[in-house]
């Protein structure tokens, strides 16, 4: 995969996981070439996981991070929690969740979880374009 760069979206912080998705929806918008309805709907749903996992686990601190390339599309929210998110039994009558992680992980083509220079990580997934 070539991984230059060739359209990124500024970091952005916000309140909710819908402030996020309007920024991503705004991103993919501004595509060219555009990606295709489902790998924006894939992406869309891909930032919606990772912020509400920040919200949830990570102390509601995130920052998200868009980068189209070539074939994918990065997403990538850093929160200032060190623990990387598990893979768990999803929780079908409690509410707890577990739903949100093997999600992304396979609509992704990769997910990375790296640390942050101080404290904190990175989760970035790649999706197809």
């Amino acid at each position: 995969m070539d991984t230059v760069s060739i359209d990124a979206a500024p970091a952005r912080s916000g309140n909710s996981a819908a402030d996020a998705r309007r920024d991503a929806r705004a991103f993919l918008d501004g595509l060219l070439p555009p990606a295709t309805s489902e790998a924006a709907g894939a992406v869309l749903l891909v930032v919606s996981e990772l912020v509400t996992n920040a919200l949830r686990h990570a102390g509601g601190t995130w920052t998200l991070e868009l980068t189209a390339h070539p074939d994918g599309i990065e997403v990538a929210v850093h929160d200032p929690s060190p623990q990387a998110p598990l893979l768990r039994t999803p929780d079908l009558n409690g509410g707890t969740g577990g739903f949100g992680w093997p999600l992304v992980n396979r609509l992704a083509r990769t997910t990375t979880v790296t640390p942050g220079p101080s404290g904190g990580k990175k989760v970035s997934a790649l999706l197809p374009r």
